[in-house]
């Protein structure tokens, strides 16, 4: 004789299926396994420690155990059995490209033409993994920021080291997207600045500052700077030391900036059995600082930086 199966099998069967289905939703989700991230800095200035520091901050309720190492002492034991790396500066990145047995790298605070065309070469060698989040701003939003503090300005000027001339060409299309013309001048490897710089000021109604250090040094900025201002053409640079230093004013992201975006890449990257880097990406928050006195000097009438952080858009 065949049992009948009671009459509430069906129901039943519901039920255990919802909880089949509860339990493979917890354990699909279930947080990241603990793990090893290496901070390389590539000195002890503030920029980095800043960085470092925001980081090791947004990642102190996760599982994960963050360290720190200077790029002079980056070795692979020093890296441990670290998951993944963090390389602060383009001095790090350089640092851990030379370890064989190297992680994952995140590199940040680096210039979009150096990862392009050096860093992601070198990053990935031997097939490891490899993603930047960039010390530059998209040419769109400053070309834009021009726009808003200087709606009469037509012409933008840039001096380009020769790594980088090949820039010209996307900023010019950012420039023309705003009505503007680019003027843009190259600087040799063996030629000074001064001659060039001239040429492109002699043009330009604003001069736009990008982070190339054939250009922008610490032997070249206050001559760059006081020739700007000897040709009455204001500068827009890429960080809050530019602009304390004589540019009228400035589209940056600062240090704890990049390292909280940094921390986000990084939790995200460590969710699964395998670290995936995001895309190399140009910073997600920025805001702008404005120099007051070199708007005074220069006779510019500017909305504040909140305004102009407003306008444009500017995540904090």
């Amino acid at each position: 004789m065949t049992r009948r199966p009671p009459r509430d099998s069906t129901a039943f069967r519901r039920i255990a299926w919802l909880f089949l289905a509860a339990a493979w939703l917890v354990l699909g989700a279930s947080p990241a396994a603990a793990a090893r991230v290496v901070v390389v800095l590539s000195d002890d200035s503030a920029p980095y420690q800043e960085v470092y520091q925001a980081l090791r901050a947004r990642l102190e309720g996760s599982p994960h155990e963050v360290g720190r190492v200077y790029a002079d002492a980056a070795s692979a034991a020093s890296l441990g059995e670290a998951r993944l790396a963090v390389a602060v500066g383009v001095r790090a990145a350089e640092a851990l490209a030379s370890l064989a047995g190297r992680p994952p790298v995140l590199a940040v605070l680096v210039p979009r033409a150096w990862y392009q065309k050096t860093g992601r070469v070198r990053l990935a060698e031997g097939g490891h993994a490899a993603s930047a989040i960039y010390l530059d701003q998209p040419f769109e939003r400053q070309v834009r920021l021009i726009r808003l503090a200087l709606p009469e300005a037509r012409r933008v000027g840039v001096l380009l080291g020769a790594e980088q001339a090949g820039l010209a060409s996307e900023l010019g299309e950012a420039a023309r997207a705003q009505g503007l013309t680019l003027v843009a001048q190259t600087l040799a490897a063996d030629e000074r600045l001064v001659r060039p710089l001239e040429s492109v000021l002699s043009g330009a109604d604003v001069l736009l500052a990008v982070p190339d250090p054939a250009v922008f040094n610490r032997n070249t900025a206050q001559s760059l700077f006081l020739t700007s201002y000897r040709y009455r053409v204001p500068v827009l640079g890429y960080s809050y030391s530019l602009t304390r230093a004589g540019a009228l004013l400035s589209l940056h992201s600062s240090p704890a900036e990049i390292g909280r975006q940094a921390a986000e890449a990084v939790d995200s990257a460590l969710q699964g059995p395998t670290v995936r880097l995001p895309a190399p990406a140009y910073p997600a928050y920025s805001g702008v600082s404005v120099n007051e006195q070199v708007a005074r000097s220069l006779g510019v009438g500017l909305p504040s930086a909140g305004e102009l952080e407003r306008n444009l858009g500017g995540q904090r």
